[in-house]
């Protein structure tokens, strides 16, 4: 049955089968499109394969809808389309040989769509949809799978993961997305072999590691990637939170509390990855005095970690920035009370800046005990920090807040060139209007305070300002 997500498409894939089977070719929906339909799930892009190779598949797509076709992945056989912002991919059957550890695939076509079939990772995802019939093509019981909840590597495992080593992750991702579990010689072969992630890119590591955050169980699949011993290979940093003990603060150890913030937070990739790096620091920060366990600027150091850990992983500095920095403030808005001036409020909005919002969610997330009035009192003061945070925002851009007096005037009043002086007094100013104890458009006042603080500097006017 098709998901109602994909019914869109179903004039174009019958337009599409039509043409192929007037040339005389065969077309197929493939993998994990079939697999999602089987599951009535929405897939995000449909893979089909067929007998006619990329030229005629080029020749006979343009003639359903000439500007949908694009020619990216052809060189290893696949033409690509696009309608209505949906992806579709057509391959030429084909099969496979792997140097190993490599992606770069020795690719032969005209052959059987059974070969094709063959070379593919589990089989769930080895299953074929004729197009024209609806008929499905199950030759390694990928319908017997779903049913079970089975992720089964076809053929021999082994060979299968040492055709692309990224399969042994991409399983790990299959379990977290769908919450099935793995059939014992996949299991156990994934385990032997988990070194050979060792020779995958870090790019299409850390793009499996997304999908797996982003899952419905990032927990499970996190907890599923370190028992297998491929975290190891991933971030070996996550390993060392296991048996950390927090008491008698938390009763859990920190690899627990790790998964239990990741399941508390929203789906969302930013927040997903800042739960698993929270705490990264703990321990290397853990220090025992009087009996009590502390992990003092396990902040600071954690957010230089995650910056090394994200680094590693080739994501852009936009997105290691934003992380970074929720590493870095995660336990500022748990450190909340009601005695807060709005000045302190003001100067964590302004601090958070963009990541305000998704350092609330982490806060409320980074909350896992078990003690229902810990939990109750945690989310009360989350939502007052967030309704004193809207009152001071309705009453002024806390952002565009600033020094009445900037660097020129500082230059002219003072008599001196640019320098790390100017931007001391800045921030004096600042805080006094954060505080509310300057108008931001009070110049006068701010000249004369802007002096009296120089002189604590040494620094002298140019000139005698008026009393």
């Amino acid at each position: 049955m098709a998901h109602s997500a994909d019914n869109s498409l179903e004039p174009v894939l019958e337009r599409l089968a039509a043409s192929f089977a007037a040339a005389g070719y065969q077309l197929y929906l493939v993998g994990g499109a079939v697999r999602d339909r089987l599951l009535e799930r929405p897939s995000p892009d449909l893979d089909l394969t067929t007998d006619a190779v990329p030229a005629a598949v080029r020749r006979l797509a343009r003639d359903v809808q000439p500007d949908a076709v694009h020619g990216v992945g052809e060189k290893f056989g696949t033409i690509g389309l696009v309608f209505a912002g949906r992806n579709i991919e057509i391959t030429t059957f084909r099969g496979e040989q792997y140097e190993r550890g490599s992606r770069k695939p020795q690719v032969q076509y005209g052959v059987s769509l059974a070969e094709d079939l063959a070379r593919r990772d589990f089989t769930i995802n080895a299953m074929a949809r004729d197009l024209r019939t609806g008929e499905i093509v199950d030759p390694y019981s990928g319908r017997a799978d779903l049913h079970a909840g089975l992720i089964r590597a076809v053929g021999v495992p082994h060979e299968r993961f040492a055709e692309d080593p990224l399969r042994l992750l991409r399983a790990v991702r299959l379990a977290a997305q769908l919450g099935f579990g793995l059939h014992r010689e996949t299991l156990e072969a994934i385990r032997t072999q988990a070194q050979l992630l060792k020779t995958i890119s870090r790019e299409r590591v850390a793009d499996e590691l997304n999908k797996i955050l982003v899952s419905p169980r990032p927990a499970f699949g996190i907890r599923l990637a370190v028992t297998l011993g491929l975290m190891r290979y991933i971030i070996p940093e996550v390993l060392k939170l296991s048996g950390v003990s927090q008491r008698p603060m938390h009763h859990k150890d920190v690899f627990e509390h790790t998964l239990g913030v990741l399941k508390n937070t929203p789906c969302d990739l930013l927040l997903r990855w800042a739960a698993l790096l929270h705490d990264i620091a703990k321990p290397q920060t853990k220090s025992v005095r009087d009996g009590q366990v502390h992990f003092f600027g396990h902040d600071e150091v954690g957010a230089r970690m995650a910056r090394r850990i994200l680094s590693g992983l080739r994501f852009d500095q936009s997105f290691i920035r934003r992380v970074t920095k929720l590493v870095r403030m995660h336990l500022r808005v748990n450190s909340y009370s009601s005695t807060w001036t709005d000045g302190a409020v003001r100067r964590l909005v302004r601090e958070a800046g963009e990541e305000l919002a998704p350092l609330v969610a982490l806060s409320r997330a980074d909350v896992t005990s078990y003690r229902e009035e810990r939990v109750r009192d945690a989310a009360q003061r989350a939502d007052e920090f967030e309704r004193r945070c809207a009152e001071l925002q309705a009453a002024e851009d806390i952002a565009r807040m600033s020094s009445p007096l900037d660097g020129h005037d500082l230059m002219t009043l003072f008599g001196r060139g640019p320098g790390r002086w100017i931007q001391e007094i800045k921030d004096y100013l600042l805080a006094l209007v954060l505080d509310g104890e300057l108008a931001q458009d009070d110049r006068e006042r701010a000249t004369k305070l802007a002096v009296a603080f120089a002189e604590e500097l040494g620094i002298e006017p140019a000139r005698p300002v008026p009393d």
